[in-house]
């Protein structure tokens, strides 16, 4: 129940007509970046929770969806993944996760705004519990630019942990920026993009999946997964493979997987995998 000492945020979504809420009882942080700015509340019952611009970005209760499901997927769909790198994720949850893969031998995180990854370590100290990890490295620069950059044929996944395509992410969501990733994966690298909401973004993943293909991705496949803080609680991210097929994955590993997970596990990964009616007519059957 609310009392005096307690308020409600919320997120409204205009282009849904819908708008999500926490209860907080106070805000512990807020500042202004040079990109950004960036919010933490104390909630009720969802532990802490970060803001950027004025859109939830991570909550202690709900993470592990989101975190979880942008990475083991994509990284045991792949045979052998050992150079991973995540664009974006600032709050190192997903970095946290990728290095729980012991194939995995280098781990890149390209965030923009190191405010981000400083006050996670901060406010979501168990998020960043890899960033000490010898594999782990932190860039706090462009990641567009880094991408263009990368050495062709380096790197076995790409994660594109960002935010909305708005502002400091919105070079993200494109052919060009997909064409570099392209360069960068070996042949059978894969990537994955975080696609937002199946039910409030239809037009954005359709697009999303068109610029990868533009971009020459051979395959693709959208998941879908909960997300409670995120515009009407249903999230998705993409993949897509530079040369072959995404619809096998290492399922004898992921039932044998040495670590311990919150959502994700072999009946979930085999169930990410089916397209509800609207996406198939969406997505062209």
């Amino acid at each position: 129940m609310s009392n005096e000492h307690t308020f409600w945020f919320n997120e409204e979504h205009d282009y849904s007509g819908s708008s999500i809420g926490f209860r907080v009882t106070k805000k512990l942080h807020e500042e202004k970046t040079p990109f950004q700015t960036i919010a933490i509340y104390d909630t009720t019952d969802w532990g802490k929770l970060m803001t950027i611009d004025g859109c939830m970005m991570v909550s202690t209760r709900d993470n592990f969806f989101y975190h979880e499901m942008m990475s083991h997927p994509a990284l045991y769909t792949h045979a052998n993944p050992k150079n991973v790198v995540i664009i974006g994720g600032g709050d190192c949850g997903t970095l946290r996760e990728v290095l729980r893969h012991k194939s995995v031998e280098s781990a890149i995180q390209v965030e923009i705004d190191e405010r981000v990854t400083r006050l996670a370590e901060q406010y979501f100290p168990e998020l960043c519990e890899s960033n000490h990890d010898p594999r782990a490295q932190l860039l706090f620069i462009d990641g567009i630019k880094w991408m263009a950059e990368a050495k062709p044929e380096s790197l076995d996944v790409i994660i594109i942990d960002s935010t909305d395509p708005v502002g400091p992410a919105e070079g993200l969501f494109n052919a060009a920026f997909y064409a570099t990733c392209l360069k960068a994966l070996r042949p059978d690298g894969i990537i994955v993009q975080q696609s937002e909401s199946p039910l409030a973004h239809l037009p954005l993943l359709t697009d999303i999946r068109n610029a990868l293909t533009t971009a020459g991705f051979e395959s693709l496949k959208t998941i879908c997964f909960p997300q409670p803080c995120y515009p009407s609680g249903w999230w998705s991210g993409t993949m897509a493979r530079k040369r072959g097929k995404l619809d096998a994955f290492r399922e004898a590993d992921v039932a044998a997987k040495p670590f311990a997970t919150q959502y994700y596990n072999l009946d979930i990964h085999k169930a990410a995998l089916a397209q509800p009616e609207f996406l198939k007519r969406a997505f062209g059957g």
